[in-house]
């Protein structure tokens, strides 16, 4: 089928792996399983957050908006994937990928900012306990998020449309499974160095100044948890933290790889696969990591539960 055809203009085409539906197939199931753990993951994490009143400080306040970080990104583009996974129609709208490219943008800068966040949270926790709610106070917790909403916004509201509005001469073959920016690039018939440029130096601003600012931040709090006697203290503090950096280095190895060479230098299989990994795998772990390492999420489900059972239970 021609990119120009009359029944697709203006419908973008996502190719995905098209040439290959038995790997579609299979993708199909693995992505639904995955996005329905990760929809259950995430939705528990914010739950119990919000009804535990244990759970009511800044490390959680910042923990219930990744979570709610990787609901909507996953939901942003997950759908439409699986309804082209399972599928002949592989089109998606103009409307719909100038949506799913703009969310895929804004939430993950949000995402690279909320990180920084965190690890400063940590960073205070760590290495000034005794002042730590009078520095970390609501005011500074919303204005913080905040800041990273608006960020993540703003870079989206620049790479968004001049990536759309990039000269296709009338393809529209995704070679992808999303909107996703450096396969619009890719599309492109023109010279793409000077989008790639500005996409350089704001991934600069987003990605890698959060993430010398984490570097720095745990360089910090490594210093401060060798100098602590107990090794109770330090376990504790290398938990909570290493959680953290797990996350970190999910997020931000994918990211680094595919964004800071947004053009024709990658392969693009490996960007479709990174792609997958980035939209569905971290989502899914990064619940996991948080209970699994943490005794607080874990002593505050096993509250929930035994509260719910013994309230049955008196009915």
């Amino acid at each position: 089928m021609d990119g120009t055809n009359d029944s697709t203009q203006g419908n973008f085409i996502l190719l995905g792996f098209s040439d290959r539906p038995h790997l579609e197939r299979i993708l199909f199931v693995v992505i639904l399983i995955a996005y329905l753990l990760t929809l259950m993951g995430n939705t528990t994490i914010i739950l119990v957050s919000r009804l535990d009143p244990h759970l009511h400080t800044p490390m959680y306040f910042f923990l219930t908006h990744l979570s709610f970080l990787d609901l909507s990104f996953t939901t942003s583009s997950i759908p439409q994937l699986l309804y082209n996974l399972n599928g002949h129609d592989k089109t998606i709208s103009y409307t719909g990928c100038a949506i799913q490219l703009f969310l895929f943008l804004g939430l993950g800068g949000v995402e690279c900012l909320l990180l920084a966040v965190m690890a400063y949270d940590r960073f205070v926790a760590v290495c000034k306990p005794l002042h730590y709610l009078v520095i970390m106070n609501p005011h500074l917790c919303m204005g913080l998020v905040s800041l990273a909403w608006g960020c993540g916004v703003a870079n989206s509201l620049i790479m968004s449309p001049m990536t759309l509005w990039l000269p296709r001469c009338g393809y529209w073959k995704v070679d992808h499974f999303l909107c996703e920016m450096p396969a619009l690039i890719r599309m492109a018939c023109v010279n793409t160095a000077a989008i790639e440029g500005i996409a350089f130096i704001l991934a600069v601003g987003i990605v890698l100044s959060p993430l010398v600012f984490i570097l720095i931040s745990y360089g910090y709090i490594v210093r401060a948890v060798l100098s602590i006697q107990s090794s109770s203290g330090r376990h504790k503090v290398f938990n909570t933290c290493g959680s953290h950096l797990t996350v970190v280095s999910l997020f931000y190895g994918n990211i680094i790889y595919m964004y800071m060479q947004p053009g024709t230098s990658s392969s693009k299989d490996q960007g479709k696969f990174l792609t997958l990994f980035y939209n569905i795998v971290t989502p899914l772990l990064n619940p996991m990591i948080y209970t699994f390492r943490n005794k607080e999420v874990k002593g505050a489900l096993r509250r929930l539960v035994l509260g719910n059972l013994s309230l049955r239970k008196r009915l």
